[in-house]
């Protein structure tokens, strides 16, 4: 790192969560999902698919990536594996362009859509676990939390970018401003739409510049041979002596159902939106824009809450809050506001799903960094990149059931509101796991 100030390194670092947002923004959530569900004309059809295929990728994450943390860590070299995931990530991504009208392929695009995700996911690993090098602990929550806020304005300039010159309505064949798509792209076949994979993979690669350039690995004191055999023995010891560690154990137990039922939020807010109150891909863009302008604004503002009061306030007070919205997405669709009768035409349904995306995104992106933080307090220090694989395993181990309750639920029941409800219980599972979590972790007593 000779050479590289701490400002620099913590500038690249903050480039690797404006680079990757707009996997979560631009394809989880806002355009590709609702996207989706135009192609497959079925809203709970949608939202049961979309389930299935982020479960099945969550399976994958959750068993690779604690032994994937424990190879790193033995042999020293986290960039190799962000370069090899960064990949991943990018061929994911662009080959959703295929996702045409009249030729639409829902097991490849699951199969595509997952491999982008799973290198996103990956790739976070590692660089999340170089945030303890960027400074101290009582630095580290700010730190955090100013690189998720630079996220999310990364997320909210690609967000902007697509809706004003890509994303056409399936009417107008414009976009929401009022243009052709750019390039020449053609509407009928909605290739603007189409150009969120390849735009999201050639985002991501441009802005990975910055990280590459700036931030390095420090030299291990000393350097093993990382063998998958060795990374399982690793493994194996780390969750056996993981009773052993009760305040770990419990955010780690914690942070598996909170953070699995957020995800279900950011997975099928969209596609919930377009199948319920019958937006197009346009209206879910401008929900991301104001959820978005909300999430940079309180993960930047929850950064200096952590750093003042610590991350186990802030994460409980945001689960809170985000239980509070799960119960009220289900008593809001057209006609019928928390119990009470509207008219047809009424905007109140809309304007309500626009308060609760904008909690979504204070309280999420807040909760995500936070969380982070958490977890360098809690880890050994020379064991950062196996704990965060841990976090994974934690964030993943169950990923699966937010996305497929709410996919079984929603086959089941035919009705996507009564879908989302498992997400009350899993939040209301993290919140009081998280009593016996000692807010400096087990090594500082």
């Amino acid at each position: 790192m000779t050479g590289i100030s701490t400002r620099k390194r913590i500038w690249g670092w903050f480039f690797f969560d404006w680079a990757s947002q707009p996997y979560n923004t631009l394809l989880i959530t806002f355009i590709f999902a609702p996207y989706v569900k135009e192609l497959m004309g079925d809203g709970s059809a949608a939202q049961s698919a979309w389930g299935f295929g982020i479960g099945a990728a969550g399976v994958v994450i959750a068993l690779l990536a604690p032994i994937l943390g424990a190879m790193a860590d033995l042999s020293g070299n986290r960039m190799r594996w962000i370069w090899l995931f960064s990949l991943l990530y990018v061929i994911g991504s662009a080959g959703l362009w295929t996702a045409a009208p009249g030729h639409f392929n829902l097991l490849l695009t699951l199969i595509l859509f997952a491999i982008g995700l799973i290198g996103m996911e990956f790739a976070t690993i590692f660089t999340n676990s170089i945030l303890p090098d960027l400074g101290t602990r009582d630095e580290i929550g700010r730190i955090s939390g100013n690189g998720w806020a630079f996220g999310y304005v990364g997320g909210l300039i690609s967000l902007v970018i697509m809706l004003g010159f890509f994303a056409e309505s399936a009417s107008t064949g414009k976009t929401f401003l009022g243009l052709a798509p750019a390039f020449g792209l053609d509407p009928a076949t909605r290739e603007g739409t189409r150009f969120v994979g390849p735009l999201t993979a050639i985002w991501y690669a441009v802005f990975m510049i910055p990280f590459f350039l700036w931030v390095r690995d420090p030299v291990p004191a000393e350097r093993r041979r990382g063998s998958v055999a060795a990374a399982l023995r690793d493994v194996g010891q780390t969750l056996r002596r993981l009773p052993d560690r009760p305040s770990l154990f419990a955010y780690l137990a914690a942070s598996m159902f909170y953070r699995d039922a957020l995800n279900g939020m950011y997975v099928f807010g969209g596609i919930y939106a377009a199948g319920v109150l019958n937006w197009s891909v346009v209206d879910t863009g401008i929900f991301g824009i104001l959820s978005i302008i909300s999430g940079a604004i309180f993960a930047w503002a929850g950064g200096r809450a952590d750093q003042r009061f610590g991350p186990k306030p802030v994460i409980a007070a945001c689960v809170l809050l985000l239980t509070g919205v799960a119960l009220g997405i289900i008593f809001v669709r057209p006609g019928m506001v928390f119990g009470m009768t509207v008219p047809d035409n009424s905007a109140l349904p809309d304007i309500v799903f626009y308060v609760f995306g904008a909690i979504i995104g204070a309280a999420g992106g807040t909760i995500q960094s936070a969380s982070r933080t958490m977890l360098v307090h809690q880890a050994d220090p020379y064991r950062m990149t196996a704990s965060f694989g841990l976090y994974a395993l934690a964030g993943k181990a169950t990923s699966f059931i937010a996305p497929l309750t709410i996919g079984t639920v929603t086959l089941l029941t035919g009705s996507q509101q009564i879908g989302v409800t498992p997400l009350i219980a899993l939040f209301l599972l993290g919140l009081i796991l998280l009593r016996w979590v000692e807010p400096k972790g087990d090594l500082s007593r």
